[in-house]
């Protein structure tokens, strides 16, 4: 079994927008948030194997800097994006409910059935991100260190909403009700069926 911390980035340029694969920076706040929580959980006695990320900036230069100060193995993998969504990329969810507000609505309701112009569809995300952590289970297998390892996986919202609507046993339609605080870490174990579970889970 595979521990898995999942940070997600902290607060970007762009702020409450649908930001998906628009590769926007980390505010100062944003950078100081993942490293308090980083540093928080390292003083309590956390340590981890691996540190994954996704190549989008707003995780990976916390990733990198982080794997470097703690001269951990750094494996990046764009199958940990967040969802990409088509024509709403980059714009504040104000606009959109403005603008679209019967499909916003739709999006919100049922994102299995409906997806924003020419973004990617939520089953084909979730097919994306569990291949994700069949590569990465793969990646850990190779190498030479001791189990149950446990990795720290800086990515989006999107991606930890997915795995615990998974872990809890949710419709899938759920995922856009789960929460997935800025700059804070969620726990899951992945289990060698490729079950997803949450901490604390019997």
């Amino acid at each position: 079994m595979i521990m898995l911390d999942l940070l997600r980035h902290g607060e970007t340029e762009l702020g409450h927008t649908l930001r998906g694969s628009t590769d926007d920076a980390l505010t100062v706040k944003g950078w100081q948030d993942m490293q308090q929580t980083l540093n928080t959980a390292i003083s309590t006695g956390q340590r981890w194997d691996t540190v994954a990320s996704s190549p989008l900036q707003r995780c990976v230069h916390v990733a990198q800097s982080f794997a470097q100060a703690q001269q951990l193995p750094l494996y990046i993998d764009a199958q940990f994006q967040e969802m990409h969504f088509g024509e709403w990329e980059a714009i504040s969810t104000q606009v959109l409910y403005e603008q679209y507000p019967e499909d916003l609505a739709k999006f919100w309701m049922t994102p299995t059935q409906f997806a924003p112009p020419q973004a990617e569809s939520l089953l084909n995300f979730q097919h994306r991100v569990l291949q994700g952590l069949s590569d990465l289970n793969q990646y850990l297998q190779q190498l030479e260190q001791p189990q149950p390892k446990r990795v720290l996986l800086v990515t989006h919202g999107g991606v930890i909403k997915l795995l615990k609507v998974l872990a809890q046993k949710h419709p899938l339609d759920d995922i856009l009700t789960m929460s997935a605080a800025l700059g804070q870490l969620s726990s899951f174990q992945l289990h060698p069926n490729g079950k997803i579970g949450m901490q604390g889970q019997t």
